[in-house]
């Protein structure tokens, strides 16, 4: 049976975001169709609609312990503490390993004070620079999945650790 980690890195590079490799890697587990669940996380992929913000691999992550921890009952308060305490020690494990859960953050993106983004490290090229200054978060179309992208995002190694994450920590206790 393939790994969770190995069938989310599968489908990253089949072309689905962070959060759609995730959450797909786990949704037969619950009886999710695949398509319905790449439907459901797919706005949640490169920080939640390309917006930077939380990463895409920690929303697929919450995602599934909603699925594993989460109450359907509106006012089972306890229930929604038990999967609120498990959504923070999910982020807090991914913390301790990348410093954040923020797409722009992981991806050496800082704001700057007009609130477009430039790469803090100097590894962005000209054209790069360019396009983040006159985008702004207006940018929303997906990079070309290809080598030179693989060589400059941390996306896929993030997106299997999310899963050894959760296989660790959420699961845990279930493996035989």
């Amino acid at each position: 049976m393939e790994k969770h980690r190995d069938k989310a890195a599968r489908l990253f590079k089949e072309g689905y975001n962070c959060s759609q490799s995730v959450f797909g890697a786990y949704a037969d587990e619950y009886g999710i169709d695949a398509k319905l669940a790449f439907k459901f996380s797919a706005s949640f992929g490169s920080g939640m609609g390309r917006m930077r913000e939380v990463c895409g691999a920690v929303s697929g992550m919450f995602m599934v312990a909603g699925l594993e921890t989460g109450t359907d009952i509106g006012k089972d308060f306890a229930g929604k503490q038990a999967n609120y305490d498990m959504v923070q020690k999910l982020a807090a494990e991914y913390k301790k390993s990348n410093g954040s859960i923020i797409c722009k953050e992981l991806l050496g993106l800082v704001p700057m004070s007009d609130g477009t983004f430039i790469k803090h490290n100097g590894a962005m090229t000209k054209e790069d620079k360019e396009k983040l200054l006159l985008s702004g978060f207006k940018d929303t179309k997906p990079a070309e999945r290809n080598e030179e992208y693989y060589k400059k995002r941390p996306c896929l190694a993030m997106i299997m650790e999310a899963c050894d994450i959760l296989d660790r920590i959420l699961f845990e206790n279930k493996q035989e």
